[in-house]
């Protein structure tokens, strides 16, 4: 299927630069592709069917996959496709720093801000309310002190508007840019500017208004997108509860003002997972109805067959009642459910829905109270089993009588010999169990009862590095 994918591409490529006629899906994907990329990647306009044209555009294409830690092809497989479809900030995607061109930043340490209309979707009150809140992320780490003004031109305009607003940068309706800021300067310069066709909230449900602004006020201080999908300058939207900021994030807005000499030391978000470290551990691996998920802390990547690369998303963003980190986690195929678990905690997940019912308690499973946590799940579809591994030792849940097996716990190593005696992560494809502990991953014969190679976990993902 992925070959067939590839030279439907090359055939598309093909007849673009032979003039050709494209199929309408082809042309629609094609129109997307150009309009995304003068907008955050500076394409030039003009020259359309030219071989110069072409070049430009895969050289595009492939900055743009680099920027999003995909494989740089310059072709329009699924994956970048798919992120040119999501939710996003305004702003260009300025090349590999964090920083504007030229350090751009304000010369002064107190700035004033003006909230100068209002979105019907929220009270009044709770809009002053997360606005506020936003601009105290970023004082809370620099020297900078922000001061509302009602009338009068502040340093930070701040307006609600849909599709072309007064700056000539329209916005696109409902669920395209969110928002869009500019970098500090006179006149426009530190404006922000909200897309009245989305609907905000101070929840997790559409838009949330705060993690957007914080974001937004970013950019009007002087940092452009981050790279580093744990990033809250990371251009696409994703909702996440607790302290936004990375430590990515941190250093650029220090970079440019020094730190706030009155707080105390930040304890920033930790950097995404490099799917190419070579001391790399999972957290939890499980199949999602044809899919691939394997956890690593607050993150997760998703894969599916006919997606060459892996995709790295935040847990909340996706699922935003479950916890930031997850101990376990497998699919029950038969039932349609995958189950997370975190501590003493399980989730059932229909999908991507909660199913009702959950959270529960691990010891609802037949787990004695002095079990306080599984370190790893796999659900076997020829047995009908779940094992689930807490230290030393491991389980088995029979999924159709809803008990534990008699006879249990057992020895890890006694029962499974060569992987040693804790499992972090497990999974199960087409009779071999695969163990993933600390940076190894051991794929293992369930019938013969032997290890039959060592991998480094980074082969799940497919990385070439």
């Amino acid at each position: 299927m992925e070959l067939t994918c590839v030279l439907l591409l090359l055939v598309g490529v093909a007849r673009l630069s032979s003039g050709m006629p494209l199929s309408s899906s082809e042309t629609d994907e094609r129109l997307l592709a150009e309009r995304y990329l003068r907008r955050f990647y500076n394409l030039p306009n003009g020259l359309q069917g030219s071989p110069r044209a072409m070049v430009s555009f895969e050289t595009k294409v492939r900055e743009m996959q680099a920027f999003f830690g995909l494989k740089a092809t310059g072709n329009l497989d699924s994956n970048t496709l798919d992120i040119m479809k999501q939710p996003r900030c305004g702003v260009p995607d300025v090349g590999e720093y964090n920083l504007f061109p030229r350090n751009l930043k304000w010369d002064k340490k107190e700035l004033t801000y003006r909230i100068v209309n209002y979105t019907p979707d929220l009270l009044k009150e709770t809009v002053d309310k997360q606005l506020s809140k936003a601009l105290k992320v970023w004082s809370g780490v620099t020297p900078l002190t922000f001061r509302k003004i009602k009338e009068g031109t502040a340093d930070i305009m701040i307006q609600f508007g849909r599709l072309e607003h007064g700056d000539f940068n329209p916005f696109d309706g409902a669920n395209g840019l969110l928002a869009h800021a500019y970098p500090p300067g006179p006149g426009i310069g530190g404006d922000t500017h909200f897309d009245e066709d989305e609907l905000w909230t101070q929840d997790s449900h559409e838009y949330n208004l705060f993690r957007v602004a914080v974001h937004e006020f970013g950019h009007a201080l002087g940092l452009a997108h981050s790279s580093d999908p744990g990033a809250l300058m990371y251009p696409i939207y994703s909702y996440t509860e607790g302290y936004p900021l990375s430590e990515d994030d941190v250093d650029g807005i220090q970079f440019l003002y020094g730190k706030n000499p009155d707080s105390g030391k930040v304890r920033p978000k930790p950097v995404a997972p490099n799917k190419c470290d070579p001391e790399l551990t999972f957290d939890a691996v499980t199949e999602l109805r044809g899919e691939t998920i394997v956890f690593k802390g607050r993150f997760y990547w998703r894969l599916h067959p006919n997606m060459p690369e892996p995709e790295l998303t935040l847990i909340k963003s996706t699922w935003p009642m479950l916890p930031n980190k997850v101990d376990a986690a497998y699919e029950n195929p038969h039932s349609d459910r995958v189950f997370i678990f975190s501590g003493i905690r399980m989730w059932a997940l229909n999908g991507y829905d909660l199913v009702e019912g959950y959270p529960k308690y691990i010891h609802k499973l037949g787990l004695p109270k002095t079990i306080r946590k599984i370190d790893a799940a796999v659900h076997i579809p020829d047995t009908g089993k779940t094992l689930l591994f807490t230290e030393e030792d491991y389980w088995s849940y029979d999924e159709e009588s809803g008990k534990m097996d008699s006879g249990y716990p057992r020895i890890i190593e006694n029962d499974f010999p060569g992987i040693g005696d804790e499992v972090d992560a497990a999974a199960y494809h087409y009779g071999y169990l695969y163990f993933f502990h600390e940076s190894l991953q051991y794929e293992y014969s369930y019938n013969s009862r032997k290890v039959i190679r060592i991998l480094r976990p980074n082969a799940l993902l497919n990385a070439v590095c």
